[in-house]
């Protein structure tokens, strides 16, 4: 079971989940030292507590291609995949930015275009700063909404290809998705003045 993908999962975008992930970076994982000590017989329950443990986002790093802990949780998620609640109360939870990032990378692996944009734009809000390792095993800081943006429109994200969604305007005009909303246009909505409070002041 080390490795193995749980019996009862669902293909994910027509293939094994754990598959998603590239195999030289997925044997790479498997290799690691996380891995094999804060990895093995992890369930949906036990992987919220390493969750909330990580400190860092990241892909791979270094010559000889290391995993960070991030992605080897990316990993195990795909393995037992988890139910779809669990991932969303991943995403909702404000208390633990790095479980938040977690459960958007997931969700942005696995789900469809609709609950990526549905469950990831609200995530613009939410301006905490995150630490990432980069590909040299240097860190930066990026925003949380930057770091959603990159999921929402970028090809990779933590060094893995991100499955193709549709964009979110064909979204639209299907009927598939409402209108996007920003904060910023709900606060414009406050500020402007109703039509009664224009007669009013007449």
């Amino acid at each position: 079971m080390a490795n193995r993908t749980v019996k009862d999962a669902r293909n994910v975008h027509g293939t094994n989940p754990q598959y998603l992930i590239e195999k030289i970076i997925r044997s790479r994982i498997y290799d690691s030292k996380y891995w094999k000590e804060q990895c093995f017989a992890l369930t949906a329950e036990l992987l919220v507590d390493k969750a909330m443990d990580i400190r860092f986002v990241g892909g791979v790093y270094g010559g000889n291609i290391k995993p960070t802990p991030f992605l080897c949780l990316t990993l195990k998620m795909l393995q037992i995949q988890p139910e779809k609640d669990i991932v969303v109360e991943f995403i909702k939870n404000e208390e633990f930015k790095y479980v938040r990032a977690l459960g958007a990378f997931y969700l942005r692996l696995t789900g469809s275009s609709q609950d990526c944009y549905k469950y990831l734009e609200p995530l613009y809000n939410d301006n905490r700063k995150l630490r990432r390792q980069n590909r040299m095993g240097h860190y930066e800081l990026v925003h949380m909404d930057e770091f959603i943006d990159e999921l929402l429109r970028e090809e990779r994200g933590c060094d893995i290809i991100l499955p193709r969604i549709q964009k979110r305007h064909v979204l639209e005009e299907n009927n598939e998705l409402d209108p996007k909303v920003s904060a910023l246009d709900d606060d414009l909505d406050e500020e402007m003045p109703s039509d009664d409070d224009e007669n009013l002041e007449e």
